[in-house]
């Protein structure tokens, strides 16, 4: 007689953020997603790490740990003059290879090509068994929604490059210095180049229920994408928005971005969580742990309520500025903002 059929092995694919597909061989699954894209801070050898934890962060968000291999893929700027191309390749590859070794995987192979613009990415590949995942469909009603990383990289970035045109900077100088915008800068580079590699560990003790990363669409259409995957009749709603300090208030004079709405892409951003409601608290104070290192934060951001698989943020919702590492909340801690960063709901 032929054997029992065993439990369904889960399948994902385009939709979310890794695909996850079963293999023929006991039991296991192939997980692997692929990113790109084109610089957008001035450090090469910073691009290299911010690219590779962009797309490990794929992995990160299905609560997968282990990278088994990493492919990268590079073009470079055939405009670019070449004793510059030789000095800012090398330095890019060195930190894309640099964030592989931290996430305990390394670069074996990829591709480079010539190309009017510099582009920078990879693949991430995992072999796992079914207890090392955790699908992002599972969210139930009162669930806590948790972020790991400050909103704003994209106004950041934007408003350093500002510095030197004047047409833009004259839109935001009434409500941000110049120090504050290098601040601003700095901590958004810093938050790219970290990997989610420590709240994905985190998801599996905290018994999360779904995740994804928050990337290009932004805070609200990564929450809108991972409500619709969710089998349970539940809806998002998003209370808090914890965001590098002062770009709330440069989004705002600039007229831009929409990062009050949600909108405003991020770049390698941190990981939107859903975890029991007894359990958000404690992961968001142990993810600060020193153990873990420096840098590793978490806020409260909203709630799961039953619903028709849709996600939203409340018209008045409450911004947490967070202060860059180092800064002293005296000198930036503003005035009409609250500056905590262990939000109640």
């Amino acid at each position: 007689t032929p054997p029992e059929p065993g439990p369904p092995v889960p399948t994902l694919d385009i939709g979310l953020d890794s695909c996850v597909i079963p293999l023929r061989h006991g039991g296991l699954s192939l997980v692997q997603t692929t990113d790109f894209f084109y610089p957008l801070v001035e450090d090469p050898y910073m691009m290299g790490r911010i690219a590779c934890a962009n797309v490990l962060s794929d992995l990160y968000a299905m609560g997968i740990t282990e990278c088994d291999n990493m492919l990268m893929l590079l073009s470079v700027s055939q405009t670019m003059p070449e004793e510059d191309r030789e000095k800012v390749t090398p330095l890019m590859i060195q930190g894309f290879r640099d964030a592989a070794e931290e996430g305990g995987t390394a670069v074996t192979g990829g591709q480079t090509v010539i190309n009017p613009w510099i582009i920078i990415g990879g693949v991430a590949t995992v072999v796992c068994q079914p207890n090392e995942f955790i699908m992002p469909d599972s969210a139930v009603v009162g669930d806590v929604l948790v972020l790991t990383k400050p909103l704003g990289t994209q106004v950041a970035v934007n408003a350093h490059q500002w510095l030197d045109n004047p047409d833009r900077w004259n839109k935001i100088r009434m409500v941000v210095t110049r120090e504050e915008v290098e601040l601003a800068y700095q901590e958004a580079m810093f938050n790219m180049a970290t990997l989610n590699r420590i709240a994905a560990g985190l998801m599996h003790t905290f018994n999360a229920h779904a995740a994804t990363d928050i990337t290009g669409f932004g805070l609200l259409g990564h929450a809108q994408n991972l409500a619709k995957q969710q089998r349970n009749e539940v809806s998002f709603v998003i209370h808090n928005l914890p965001i590098i300090a002062k770009m709330a208030a440069v989004s705002k004079a600039s007229g831009r971005f929409g990062l009050l709405q949600g909108t405003s892409a991020e770049t390698s951003g941190g990981l939107l969580i859903c975890l029991p409601r007894e359990q958000a608290a404690r992961f968001c104070s142990e993810i600060k742990s020193s153990k873990y290192g420096e840098g590793h934060q978490a806020w409260i951001v909203g709630i799961v309520e039953k619903g028709n698989r849709t996600a939203r943020i409340i018209d008045k919702p409450r911004v947490i500025e967070v202060l860059p590492l180092g800064a002293t909340a005296t000198a930036l801690a503003p005035d009409n903002f609250n500056t905590t960063s262990e939000p109640a709901l």
